[in-house]
């Protein structure tokens, strides 16, 4: 082979290993696109769970080792919190807040998973891309940031899944599902 065609193609491997780095590094991009998207709609899908259950039946619990209603939304607020700035924020640190802990009427407990679903969104909005694979250390083991993100979606939907349970007892129809 002369060496004009070993360049050649040597150009023509470089082009497409540069091509494919580009592609790769902006994945993390478009994942975390996807994460805040599915956030917002979690967020949007939460709160209209919360709006639906009448004040008066925010101490309901369907059994006596349930958490009510209301603690419910508290408990995945605390969550969302706790994880984005254990985990998710590099500049935060947890502070374990007494709203999280009192018991809170209906009003304040909407008022505290918008801000929380906000401010955990915004963690989202600013976790640096090149970190995603970044371990930290878990209570169950070490665990990477795209993990943490996964497990803060998946407690929200646990629990508001246990919120349509609550609804469909007291005969409540749930809003439609937005969960995309």
């Amino acid at each position: 082979m002369s060496f004009s065609k070993f360049a050649l193609k040597f150009q023509i491997l470089l082009v497409l290993f540069f091509c494919s780095l580009h592609f790769i590094s902006g994945q993390g991009d478009f994942l975390m696109e996807e994460h805040i998207s599915k956030w917002q709609n979690s967020m949007e899908y939460t709160i209209g769970v919360a709006n639906i259950m009448p004040d008066s039946l925010y101490d309901f619990r369907p059994t006596p080792e349930e958490m009510t209603f209301g603690e419910q939304l508290q408990h995945m607020a605390q969550n969302m919190t706790w994880l984005a700035t254990s985990y998710l924020m590099e500049d935060e640190k947890y502070i374990k807040d007494e709203k999280f802990k009192k018991k809170l009427n209906p009003v304040e407990i909407r008022s505290l998973i918008v801000s929380s679903y906000q401010f955990s969104m915004n963690a989202l909005k600013k976790i640096d891309t090149a970190n995603l694979n970044k371990s930290k250390d878990f209570f169950a083991g070490p665990k990477t940031v795209r993990q943490i993100i996964y497990l803060m979606h998946d407690h929200a939907t646990h629990h508001r899944g246990q919120l349509l349970v609550y609804l469909r007892l007291q005969g409540i129809k749930p809003p439609k599902y937005r969960g995309w």
